[in-house]
């Protein structure tokens, strides 16, 4: 089958279909007498193999060494062991995730929780001071004041 019948079946550009050949996830292209390169059947199924593994997050290497050219030939433990690697690796993902989300959903209350009457640069040390991280004020005074005991030593 031609690239572009294939381009069709799968849905992938042809560019992204010769992508995948150069970097050697489809082996079995022939080249006819005029140049164009054919295609067998089985290539529909790998090509789609391909593409939902980049989905969940499988680098082209990755992909590269599991996914044998021959799907027939597929290693069972191997790629057991991938999947469930990489089940794990997007649960410690999912837990990134979620931390970061409460973080800022924290403070997004705190800021929103600032009273009318408090200027923002009083709201911005507050926030900051209740997320522990010193406000750029307490900060400079703080260096200044280190500042000043080490002349007062001298």
């Amino acid at each position: 089958m031609k690239i572009g019948e294939l381009a069709r079946q799968t849905g992938m550009a042809a560019s992204a279909i010769r992508f995948y050949e150069a970097r050697g996830l489809l082996n079995k292209v022939q080249r006819g007498a005029n140049g164009y390169r054919d295609y067998p059947p089985e290539t529909v199924p790998l090509l789609t193999i391909i593409s939902q593994a980049q989905q969940a997050g499988f680098s082209l290497d990755e992909i590269k060494q599991l996914v044998p050219a021959d799907i027939s030939t597929w290693q069972h433990a191997p790629l057991l062991a991938a999947l469930k690697a990489k089940v794990s690796d997007i649960e410690a993902l999912e837990a990134r995730l979620a931390h970061s989300k409460q973080q800022l959903q924290t403070l997004i209350r705190l800021v929103e929780s600032k009273p009318d009457e408090m200027p923002c640069e009083e709201n911005a040390a507050r926030v900051l001071a209740s997320m522990g991280i010193p406000s750029p004020k307490h900060v400079a005074k703080a260096a200044t004041t280190a500042k000043s005991a080490s002349r007062h030593k001298r």
